[in-house]
């Protein structure tokens, strides 16, 4: 991090001077970004199928249609069977390179749950339906477009542009892990900063863009097992030892649990920026638990609200049950899933020890399932925060940026392990109840896709300088 605290300030310093892309797309390029973004919908893409392959071959088809070398656009990745592209934009090598990120790889949809195809695009009142849409085609395809114009349009940038599109990000998440940790890391070297475009983006409210989401930080990921045993027997003989039961009880006291409110400079400073956009009584909670020191029992009150309560603590939720092996029998085990996600910097064994501690029992035995992949904030340097302000209000004039920790998981949290950090800078914005990433009918506004494929490349121009 201090080799970024150095280079990546020089970086920023000359942000000021640097020139804008154009806030509009051509006719052409629209075209061309519409042709692409439906060639990878009509790809069935989904998670753990060979058909990511086949995404990630459309689109170095399409790099090299556009002038792009073998060497510069290829298939690649730690296995056969999962496809990931690398495109790289080289530059004067004037300062370490840009990632860029994004995923090809789809959740399942089903026909019967769908009013249209979800592998073939379609419009409908100036949105475009189908599996990927909002999650994550949309930025393959703003970065794909924009590799393209920028080869095409001579752009050399300052600092090579480097590209990983990958395939498992909704399942196992291996190969960002390869690229950021394993063999891979030789083809995407040493980055000053990545850009995820499947993360951040921007809330609509009263039908203007009002906030742009970035994100720095995203909570740990970890699963617990709760397991009892026990020796169990005949139904028709029962005992008050019953390993369900014992489980049951442990799993109601865990219901009750809550981990301790803390906040990050992240989340801190969501709340301050974001209070103008709540309701009032809302609103005066989130200014007051932002304070230094912390109004506890305004952050106290906050957390009654779901969202709110993800940001400022821990949490740990049972998500599964298991338990007995015959209609006639005492069960002989019983165990729970208890999925975490955990605040940065902390430690995952106080987590485990919280677990025992809320269960009250030690026939329950907790063992950790799914270890957390330690990934620590991204700073919050007033070059980034001031670069996205200056770009999006060219956009979206009066939004205000938002700098926002994620309770999900993105590739990101591998990067940011390896050293590097990363900026979630999605420019698509939707309603605060335009939800439908991984559901039914997913879809995007067709505008708000083109100014966020303008965005991205203005965004990315101008971080490229040094």
């Amino acid at each position: 991090m201090l080799r970024l605290s150095i280079s990546f300030l020089g970086l920023i310093s000359v942000f000021g001077s640097a020139a804008f892309a154009q806030t509009r797309t051509s006719p052409a390029d629209s075209v061309l970004a519409r042709s692409i973004f439906s060639e990878l919908i009509g790809i069935r893409s989904v998670s753990g199928t060979r058909e990511t392959v086949d995404a990630a071959k459309a689109v170095v088809a399409r790099l090299r249609a556009a002038g792009f070398s073998e060497q510069d656009a290829f298939v690649t990745g730690s296995v056969d069977t999962v496809g990931n592209v690398v495109a790289r934009l080289r530059g004067r090598g004037l300062g370490e390179p840009i990632l860029l990120m994004a995923h090809m790889d789809v959740v399942p949809a089903l026909r019967e749950d769908w009013s249209v195809d979800p592998y073939a695009m379609s419009e409908r009142d100036g949105w475009w339906y189908g599996r990927g849409t909002a999650d994550n085609k949309e930025g393959v395809t703003t970065i794909v477009m924009n590799m393209i114009r920028w080869k095409r349009d001579g752009f050399v940038p300052d600092r090579d542009i480097i590209a990983v599109l990958t395939g498992d990000e909704e399942t196992l998440s291996d190969q960002i892990d390869w690229f950021a940790s394993g063999a891979g890391r030789r083809l995407i070297g040493n980055p000053a900063l990545a850009v995820n475009f499947d993360a951040g983006g921007g809330t609509i409210y009263d039908g203007r863009p009002a906030v742009l989401d970035v994100q720095t930080s995203e909570k740990l990921y970890v699963t617990y097992r709760l397991t009892v045993r026990n020796k169990g027997g005949h139904s028709s003989q029962p005992r008050a030892d019953n390993a369900i039961y014992a489980l049951a009880r442990g799993l109601a006291r865990l219901a009750l649990y809550q981990f301790p409110i803390e906040l990050n400079a992240t989340t801190r400073l969501a709340l301050e920026r974001s209070a103008q956009f709540e309701p009032d009584s809302v609103a005066r909670l989130m200014r007051r638990a932002a304070r230094q020191p912390m109004d506890r029992s305004a952050a106290a009150q906050l957390t009654r609200i779901t969202r709110f309560n993800a940001q400022l603590r821990t949490t740990c939720v049972a998500t599964r049950l298991a338990g007995g092996h015959g209609d006639n029998a005492l069960p002989q085990m019983a165990q729970a899933t208890v999925n975490c996600r955990v605040l940065p910097g902390t430690d995952t064994a106080t987590v485990a020890r919280a677990l025992r501690t809320a269960v009250a029992d030690t026939a329950v035995q907790v063992t950790e399932a799914q270890p957390a992949t330690v990934s620590p904030p991204s700073p919050l340097t007033p070059g980034i925060l001031s670069a996205i302000e200056e770009t999006g209000k060219r956009f979206w004039p009066g939004v205000v940026v938002v700098p926002v920790m994620s309770a999900g998981a993105t590739d990101g949290m591998y990067i940011r392990k390896a050293g590097i950090p990363v900026y979630g800078i999605g420019g698509i914005f939707t309603a605060p109840d335009e939800a439908r990433a991984h559901g039914r009918d997913e879809r995007v506004e067709v505008r708000r896709f083109y100014e966020g494929l303008e965005f991205g490349r203005a965004i990315v121009e101008r971080l490229s300088r040094r």
